[in-house]
């Protein structure tokens, strides 16, 4: 095998394993070999400099690296999995850009590994090879532009705009004609080109998620640039805005990306039912507006949220949660990692349902003559209200149901913990009936919800009382399902009908719903003790 190392930092274009031409890019080698050696056929290979340091890469790219690096075209790894290897974090989504026949690309990767590939942009020329099993994808796309430079020139920000040859794995060899290097050095989000944002207006989600995400900062003239690219975003589909705004929405500290958004005018354009809460007062215990309060709530919850993941907490508030759930730990990650219709997870369903529990707010505000000012069925508009905005942005029924269900119910285990006695079995089966799985969200809320508005735990006691309640709650739902919140049944609507001699229609219904709340209950255990209640409930 012919020696490379002499052509160190340089393409070389191979015929027949020898070196028919060399130069600093790959057209530049490509055409000195077909000027030599015209009726050829060449691969283009880069030779790594010696001295850099390894990149943090996929291990998939041991298997695509010896087929990507005998292309008779150059191969390079673009955009996000570049810059994660430089911040030594692994992708496993990978993005590649040849300067033509991508999708032709595609299709020979897709051979070679022996998986599926499908065109995603026929007139851009894009294609993808999926790998059901590791949650990965390859795309392949022509340059944006004439040359891979113009490719990256045109891309987002400058941490995005850098490249790899396919066959490279150090530093030396990171392609970096915007100066994002420096920028991940200096922690810094930064558009390509003045018009970047502008371009693409959802490019203004983006950065502020990349800069939540990897706790960078938005320069001075990026965040100008995503202020005055906000009215824009009500030019691009729903379904693009909606899927940057739940990334945005799951990143580590959701109440600051949130609160960003609000500053530079974006929650305003998306969730204007949101932004709207930013002046509205509220009483005593509330210390906050409702916008402040909302924001508060997320930042509460992301805590608990934590607690369920397994972090110890070094909040005591946060600490007695952390005990009394602890036996149900792996019953709520599994909750919160489910997904639904949509592709969207169960955290991302709890964080949008505390985002809107309060929206209805604005609506339903009054000031009694005392000055108390309160909101009577906010819970219920609120409710409607995140129906109505999740469906504009495109979100699947299930996932709108779910949110809808945490919203319409969140105040009933503070309503709970305000009684005289802990709920009862009738109580809990009442809870769980009209919640379902939602009120699992909706016991987490609560004690978020009540953090933000005491900014703490307020009165140990009345706080001891709600994290109780919820266990309570979490207890029957994991421990006593079928004893509890879905009994089996003792009777059928055709038993009623034969033993008690009542004709079809809607008080069949109503008896068998009396039935299992009173089994529930522990009232009966029994058919024949359910025959004789339905027979006492008869109307």
């Amino acid at each position: 095998m012919t020696d490379l190392t002499p052509y160190a930092g340089r393409w070389v274009a191979l015929a027949g394993g020898l070196v028919a031409g060399v130069g600093f890019t790959a057209d530049e080698a490509l055409h000195l070999a077909q000027r030599n050696r015209p009726k050829e056929r060449f691969t283009l290979q880069f030779v790594e400099k010696p001295g850099g340091e390894p990149l943090a890469l996929s291990p998939l790219m041991e298997r695509l690296r010896p087929f990507l690096s005998q292309q008779d075209r150059p191969v390079y790894l673009v955009g996000g999995a570049v810059r994660d290897a430089l911040l030594k974090r692994v992708s496993h989504d990978l993005d590649f850009v040849v300067s033509h026949q991508a999708i032709k690309l595609t299709y020979k990767v897709a051979d070679a590994l022996g998986l599926p590939a499908y065109v995603l942009d026929r007139e851009r020329d894009t294609g993808r090879v999926a790998l059901p099993g590791e949650k990965t994808t390859l795309d392949f796309a022509r340059f944006r532009g004439d040359s891979l430079a113009a490719d990256l020139r045109d891309r987002d920000f400058t941490i995005n705009a850098l490249a790899l040859p396919a066959g490279a794995k150090t530093t030396q060899s990171v392609i970096d004609p915007c100066g994002g290097t420096a920028d991940l050095q200096a922690g810094l989000i930064r558009q390509t080109h003045e018009q970047a944002i502008a371009d693409d207006p959802v490019r203004a989600l983006r950065g502020l998620r990349l800069a939540h995400s990897l706790n960078f900062t938005l320069t001075e003239k990026t965040a100008e640039a995503i202020a005055a690219a906000a009215p824009l975003l009500q030019t691009v589909s729903a379904e693009r805005v909606r899927d940057e705004l739940l990334k945005l929405l799951g990143t580590a500290v959701p109440d600051n990306a949130m609160r960003q958004m609000a500053e530079l005018g974006l929650l305003g354009v998306i969730l204007p039912e949101i932004a709207a809460l930013e002046d509205v007062a509220q009483s005593a215990p509330h210390h906050e507006p409702v916008l402040a309060h909302t924001f508060s709530v997320l930042h509460w919850l992301a805590q608990i949220e934590a607690v369920v993941d397994g972090v110890d907490p070094a909040n005591p508030a946060l600490r007695l949660v952390a005990d009394a759930l602890a036996a149900y730990r792996p019953q709520l990650v599994a909750h919160l990692a489910r997904r639904v219709d949509g592709g969207v997870d169960g955290r991302t369903l709890l964080r949008l349902g505390a985002l809107f529990h309060d929206a209805g707010k604005k609506e339903t505000r009054t000031v009694a003559e005392d000055g108390r000012i309160r909101f009577l069925g906010h819970e219920k508009v609120s409710a409607e209200l995140a129906g109505q905005r999740l469906r504009r942005l495109s979100l699947s029924n299930q996932a709108i149901k779910h949110v809808k269900e945490i919203v319409g119910g969140h105040m009933r285990p503070l309503s709970l913990a305000k009684t005289a006695k802990l709920p009862s079995r009738r109580a809990v089966f009442r809870y769980f009936r009209d919640t379902h799985s939602a009120g699992l969200d909706i016991g987490l809320l609560a004690l978020a919800d009540h953090l933000a508005a005491y900014d703490g735990p307020g009165e140990a006691a009345d706080w001891r009382r709600l994290v109780e309640v919820v266990t309570i709650l979490f207890r029957h739902y994991f421990d006593e399902y079928t004893e509890t919140i879905a009994p089996p049944s003792l009777l059928s609507g055709h038993d009623l009908m034969k033993d008690l001699d009542i004709p079809p229609g809607p008080e069949i219904g109503r008896l068998l719903r009396l039935i299992q709340e009173a089994q529930a209950a522990g009232d009966i255990a029994t058919r024949a003790e359910a025959l004789q209640f339905a027979q006492r409930a008869q109307q």
